[in-house]
């Protein structure tokens, strides 16, 4: 009898062509189950030792997949079984059990129809399932629910998985298949990153170049001109088998968008970022991006390549509306930095021919898009370069001058003896609230040797407790007077040794400086250039900070 809409078929007479399948996932070793019995091979042998005694079985071809999952049906060796069975070449399918056909329930469920509606004997040895077993009619009403308990290990195996990768990418264990170019993976711990020296010095030039001016496309084009091999390709010259969810040709070389992935991707200062991508369900294997709130970011697990000035700087520009024609591949130097002071748009470069020569200036963008939204600010940038390099040098000894003033304010007597004072102040807390801990342990010796009752321990213990949580606050509080006395109310070092380290450079128009030193141009109407430079908070808190403290000498020689 042939199987059509669940009447089953007697094998009788007939002779079948089977395929053997067999399948084993790297799901089964996560689990801790993968056992020798269930190898490829002993799979393979298994079927083989059962079908002796089933002469009308003839073994034709045997299809196996090693390492892929059983809730996708898209695997080679089944594929090519299903090309047999559509061809005719086959009509008996034999498997271990149903769990290696798959894991799927919905998947799995209309496969096993289609191999009724096609006329194919399916054998699941350990489940007792055969669809040319007339005892099989329980068998049948038993599939489904052992097809659901396949389903439930799968999506089980995947919570359990993700549970386990979600704790290990929040502790900031890198926890992907390849490492970020630049570096590799620790030899004693493959969640660790370790600096990749030779791309590393790679990525180093890539952020040198960007901050000197060089547009992306720039970048690599210099790059392919060296014959620096892309990520992809350095990968694969180390042995790798390498692969990425980004397009590629065969034989990747550098691109803009390479280079742009790099420049924006905080793994170069230290910290590690995942969960960028994942898969909705444990059903569906492709990979889908996640909104950026939702990514795993932990700061200081690795070293880093760059410092994360260069890499805020580079990111800031990269920001800003920093266009460029595209036969040139270089940024001009004020790019991305000049703005109109009064509608807040980029100011754009334009070249206007005359005579023989090339006159350079910058008009307002909004302008020149609608001559009713804003006035030109037309500026020449030879006589805007010349005031930004004034104003540069002016603002560096303004600096240095704000230093040499700091550092005398600070060996004033007032000052010495003011920073004695507090310091005093802090050793006489701290020896009160060593005595309140000693008056505490006093009190706990004298309660376990039953002098005074729990009651009393209790209420001394608080007492106790209160007296050195006030002192703790109070040290705290002096403490912030003496680093306000003995630090003259300045973060003077990092932001002041910043600009020094420019005072002796002698082209201070090039890109690479001015990005680093201005944060942004203003143009007013009328040609007004006003300059705001990089941190130039601490600038005025600095000046105020000295405003300051000669009010109040004033004030002391009045009074």
């Amino acid at each position: 009898m042939n199987q059509t809409n669940g009447v089953l078929y007697d094998a009788g007479s007939r002779i079948y062509n089977a395929a053997i399948y067999a399948r084993l996932s790297d799901d089964d070793a996560d689990k801790g189950e993968t056992k020798e019995s269930d190898s490829i091979v002993n799979q393979k042998e298994y079927i083989r030792e059962y079908l002796k005694s089933m002469p009308e079985i003839r073994v034709c071809s045997e299809r196996a997949d090693d390492g892929f999952s059983g809730v996708d049906f898209f695997r080679p060796g089944f594929q090519q079984m299903l090309e047999e069975v559509r061809a005719g070449e086959v009509n008996c399918i034999v498997v271990k059990d149903l769990s290696r056909l798959g894991r799927n329930y919905i998947d799995t469920g209309k496969y096993l129809q289609e191999f009724a509606r096609l006329g194919v004997r399916f054998i699941a040895i350990n489940d007792g399932y055969d669809t040319a077993n007339l005892q099989g009619q329980a068998s049948t009403i038993l599939l489904p629910i052992k097809n659901l308990m396949n389903d439930s290990y799968s999506r089980d195996i995947s919570v359990k998985i993700r549970s386990h990768l979600e704790v290990k990418k929040r502790k900031g264990e890198f926890v992907g298949a390849f490492a970020g170019y630049g570096y590799m993976k620790d030899e004693n711990d493959k969640n660790r990153l370790v600096v990749d020296e030779y791309a590393a010095e790679v990525v180093r030039d890539i952020f040198k170049w960007k901050l000197e001016g060089m547009s992306q496309q720039g970048i690599s084009d210099r790059l392919n001109e060296n014959g620096v091999l892309s990520p992809a390709e350095y990968k694969r010259s180390l042995g790798m088998k390498y692969h990425t969810g980004f397009k590629c040709n065969p034989h990747a070389k550098w691109t803009a968008v390479a280079v742009g992935r790099i420049l924006r991707n905080p793994l170069y200062i230290g910290s590690t970022v995942q969960g960028k991508t994942g898969r909705p369900n444990y059903k569906i294997k492709t990979l889908a991006p996640k909104p950026q709130e939702t990514w795993i970011v932990v700061e200081h697990t690795h070293e880093g390549i760059v410092t994360k000035e260069e890499f805020e700087t580079v990111n800031g520009l990269m920001r800003k509306d920093m266009r460029i024609p595209s036969s040139e591949t270089t940024v001009y130097p004020l790019s991305g930095l000049i703005f109109c002071a009064d509608c807040k748009q980029n100011m754009v470069r334009k070249t206007v021919p005359a005579k023989g020569k090339r006159y350079l200036y910058y008009t307002c963008s909004t302008n020149r898009a609608d001559k009713t939204a804003c006035t030109t600010h037309n500026i020449s940038e030879p006589q805007l370069m010349a005031a930004v390099e004034a104003a540069i040098h002016t603002h560096i000894e303004s600096v240095i001058n704000i230093e040499k003033t700091i550092e005398f304010i600070a060996a004033l007597p007032e000052q010495t003896t003011g920073a004695k004072k507090v310091d005093k102040q802090i050793e006489k807390l701290k020896a009160d609230h060593e005595q309140y801990m000693t008056f505490k342990m006093k009190t706990y010796e004298s309660f376990i040797s039953g002098l005074i009752d729990k009651a009393t321990y209790q209420n001394y213990t608080a007492i106790y407790n209160e007296k050195c949580v006030e002192i703790e606050r109070a040290i705290a509080k002096r403490q912030e007077e003496l680093d306000a006395i003995l630090n003259a109310g300045n973060p003077k070092s990092n932001w002041i040794e910043h600009f020094k380290a420019f005072r002796f450079k002698e082209n201070l128009l090039d890109r690479a400086c001015l990005v680093r030193l201005i944060d942004r141009i203003l143009i007013h109407e009328g040609g007004r250039i006003e300059i705001i430079f990089k941190h130039h908070n601490e600038y005025r808190a600095a000046l105020a900070y000295i405003e300051q403290r000669i009010k109040d000498e004033n004030t002391k020689e009045a009074g």
